[in-house]
């Protein structure tokens, strides 16, 4: 049986199945980006519930795996030299891309435009779309000087428009449904929580509301959606 216990990650969230993936992680927009590609290429795994309190991301035994205090992370224990710790899902929608030899293309030419949208998302559209949501939803909704919410609006609305134009004619953002759209449209979908979509406009980016539709009729993405469990 494989043995986890060099990970200490594994004494608050013990492993039921240590010989496959486990996932640490949180319903959020970051962190079904892997629950979905986990499901979309069909790999077994075991996740964990981590919720977003100090007492869990913030624990000594969660920094061990990710130092940056955020979900999600894995533990792959069938690495190609051992066992692989990572987190950042950027990093890990490669990751998971290259180990099973899908969702990244069939070429480099088109594994390198699959990667500049991945980048785009992590770089440009979460940080952005999640900055507005603190503003809109959050303790940043209080804030009196109007500056900070509007240059997060204009700057969503900006990045919208570069996905809007580069949907025209395509059902998927790279052309083949990659990890680019795993990291993209959950983004695009947090728009609804966090009360912004009025706010950008979102009914009148027609590529864009077909573009989440799509993403969102897929089985293996109503799956990831919901794991972990926040309510188990």
């Amino acid at each position: 049986m494989t043995d986890l216990s060099d990970f200490p990650i594994t004494r608050k969230w013990p492993a039921e199945n240590p010989g496959v993936l486990q996932l640490y992680s949180f319903p959020t927009p970051n962190g079904i980006k892997v629950s979905i590609a986990l499901e979309e290429l069909g790999l077994p795994y075991e996740p964990h519930k981590v919720t977003l309190s100090d007492a869990d991301v913030k624990s000594p035994e969660f920094l061990s795996l990710n130092p940056n205090n955020k979900i999600p992370a894995i533990i792959d224990p069938d690495g190609p030299d051992g066992p692989v710790a990572l987190f950042e899902s950027g990093a890990i929608l490669l990751y998971l891309g290259e180990k099973t030899g899908k969702l990244i293309g069939n070429s480099p030419a088109e594994k390198a435009v699959i990667t500049q949208w991945l980048m785009f998302q992590m770089g440009g559209l979460g940080p952005m779309l999640g900055q507005l949501g603190y503003f809109v939803k959050f303790a940043g909704s209080e804030i009196e000087d109007p500056r900070p919410r509007e240059r997060y609006i204009a700057e969503a609305k900006r990045l919208l428009a570069v996905l809007e134009g580069a949907l025209e004619g395509k059902d998927w953002i790279a052309g083949t449904y990659s990890i680019a759209d795993i990291a993209i449209a959950p983004w695009l979908r947090a728009l609804e929580f966090y009360g912004t979509r009025e706010l950008l406009g979102w009914s009148e980016h027609k590529n864009l509301v077909a573009y989440l539709d799509r993403f969102l009729a897929r089985p293996a993405v109503q799956t990831g959606l919901n794991i972990p469990d926040r309510n188990g």
